[in-house]
């Protein structure tokens, strides 16, 4: 039982990767390669320095974007869970900007800011910064009244309530809203390299799919999800060092 999520993910990813092997020899189109043709086009990229400097540049945006959200995104979901007419003003905004298309909006930010660091950074920001908000309001929000009462009838300040009871209270589901909030700067970083200007990894997959090296492309795709993966999992492990006893666990556990 203790490795029983463990043993999970990897029968997952066995069965993924081999139907990724069958339907690419069958194969269900010329412009879907085997996965360990997608394998080989990784490593030798990897071998050759290409994937490396390909996310120098993808993680530039992704980190200032991300690091941006973290810091405004749970500024702005405090204020908005402990202040009612601040919800009502702002929490709209960010419940429309987590369902909108927000891909429509790269050519008014590419007007704007060019076709620079800045308006990567700002896709990155509008695609993350959503989900950190409203989870830190919402953790907030619905922090139990009877430990505010509590805290009260000992004399504590507003301040001291906020700093010592609150914050500590809705931690736990704030860091999972930053954790979701990374996964959809991940996705940010990648839509700005294919909308704005092809850089970074998203370079590789508009020049490999403009010369038909469809293994080259679907290796740079896989590349990015299993960053994703793999950061994802650190910060959930990082969660439940620091949140033992609050995390209530995960799908896969």
């Amino acid at each position: 039982m203790k490795y029983r999520s463990l043993w999970l993910k990897v029968l997952s990813a066995v069965l993924l990767f081999g139907a990724w092997q069958i339907a690419g020899m069958i194969p269900v189109s010329y412009a879907f390669p085997t996965f360990f043709e997608s394998m080989s086009a990784l490593v030798r990229m990897a071998g050759d320095g290409t994937l490396f400097q390909a996310y120098v540049e993808t993680l530039r945006p992704l980190v200032v974007g991300v690091a941006i959200s973290a810091v405004f995104g749970i500024g702005l979901g405090l204020w908005i869970g402990l202040s009612e007419k601040f919800d009502w003003l702002f929490s709209p905004i960010f419940i429309v900007m987590q369902s909108a298309p927000l891909a429509a909006l790269i050519p008014l930010l590419v007007m704007a800011y060019g076709i620079g660091l800045t308006s990567k950074v700002f896709v990155v920001c509008i695609m993350a910064m959503p989900v950190i908000v409203l989870n830190t309001a919402s953790a907030v929000r619905n922090t139990p009244s009877s430990i505010k009462e509590m805290g009260r009838s000992f004399l504590a300040s507003d301040i001291e309530i906020i700093l010592k009871i609150i914050i500590p209270a809705a931690s736990p589901v704030i860091f999972s809203g930053l954790r979701l909030g990374i996964s959809a700067g991940f996705i940010g970083a990648v839509l700005a390299e294919l909308k704005i200007t092809p850089t970074g990894v998203g370079d590789i997959i508009t020049y490999s799919r403009s010369i038909a090296d469809y293994p080259a492309m679907y290796a740079a795709i896989f590349s990015i999800i299993l960053l994703a993966v793999l950061f994802l999992n650190l910060l959930e492990r990082l969660e439940v060092y620091l949140f033992e006893g609050n995390v209530r666990g995960y799908a896969s556990d």
